[in-house]
């Protein structure tokens, strides 16, 4: 699942010309040669992956003459940075988080958004007193000392006619569901409307989601794929066979959801067992926020960069205001 960082270490740009992927490799197989392709998840593997996961099982990614290696990070931050450095070819991240990367000067492009639309909601207790954001004040708000998730706060409570410093942010660490059924907060934010509200809700506490969107937020994409500039540039033919199948992959996860749900259980974390049920709400939730309409599946809006770009400059996550068009591509 999500976990953004928004201030990356300068120190990184030491690193990029040092590191090499090693991802250059080809792998025969009878008479052709796959190249090696490595992907990094955001989390650990859960229904939003079920494409990737499809695509290899179904061989997608071989018809592309691709063989490709699907990795979890050890540490929620390292898909970006590695990418980065070009030690994998691709990672799963946030889009805001690609802005901020760009903002210190770390070259690396978003080349296709997966999903669409945010999936970090405000969460209140269903049956409790609060209404709407602005109701916040006074009260808790646990997160996972995210400034991001700071920043939505704010402008969600300010949106809705409230006073943004008046809600108390406490820092609950990755421990989000606990925090929300132990009652040590009046509200949740860092957590998912497909995860950690479908958990907390088969736990018995129901939530009240408030979407970001709603309440001055930009509708920004939440999941996207990540690569080195550099790297766009010299393979990109490469990229483009990936996200041939990729595609092809999603598609079949919107025509046969139950099997594409098996076939990503055969892929659970052993340290983050997956709940079959819980996945399955999951994924009908985000399959319509994954869908580009007439658009082919990945397109990114122009529009879309820019707006999130400016909310992040007027949030002061950004410290200065950067040309969003050079922080993604579309490969056609």
């Amino acid at each position: 699942m999500k976990r953004l960082l928004v201030m990356m270490l300068c120190s990184m740009l030491l690193i990029l010309t040092g590191c090499s992927g090693g991802n250059q490799h080809s792998q025969s197989t009878g008479n052709h040669k796959l190249q090696k392709v490595t992907i990094m998840l955001d989390w650990y593997p859960n229904a939003v992956h079920s494409f990737l996961y499809v695509a290899k099982e179904k061989g997608y990614f071989k018809e592309q003459g691709l063989d490709v290696d699907i990795k979890m990070p050890a540490d929620t931050n390292d898909p970006l940075k590695m990418v980065a450095a070009n030690q994998i070819d691709i990672a799963l991240s946030y889009q805001p988080e690609v802005l901020v990367a760009r903002g210190q000067h770390i070259p690396v492009q978003s080349f296709a958004a997966i999903v669409r639309h945010p999936l970090n909601t405000l969460m209140v207790p269903a049956k409790g007193s609060i209404q709407s954001p602005k109701d916040l004040a006074g009260k808790t708000v646990g997160y996972p000392s995210v400034p991001l998730d700071e920043a939505i706060v704010d402008t969600m409570v300010k949106s809705d006619g409230g006073n943004p410093k008046k809600v108390k942010m406490v820092d609950v660490g990755w421990d989000l569901i606990p925090a929300m059924a132990r009652n040590k907060t009046n509200g949740l934010i860092g957590g998912y409307i497909n995860h950690e509200k479908l958990l907390l809700e088969k736990e018995g506490h129901p939530m009240k989601a408030f979407s970001p969107t709603e309440y001055g937020v930009p509708d920004y994409y939440e999941l996207v794929f990540v690569a080195s500039e550099k790297a766009l540039k010299q393979k990109k033919n490469m990229y483009k066979k990936f996200m041939a199948a990729a595609s092809k992959g999603q598609q079949y996860v919107k025509n046969h959801p139950k099997q594409s749900l098996n076939i990503l259980l055969k892929h659970e974390e052993k340290s983050a067992p997956l709940d079959k049920q819980v996945e399955t709400k999951s994924l009908n939730i985000l399959l319509p926020l994954m869908d580009a309409k007439k658009q082919p599946f990945g397109y990114q809006d122009a529009n879309t960069w820019k707006k999130v770009g400016d909310w992040l400059y007027q949030q002061k996550l950004l410290k200065s205001k950067i040309d969003t068009k050079s922080a993604y591509v579309n490969l056609d």
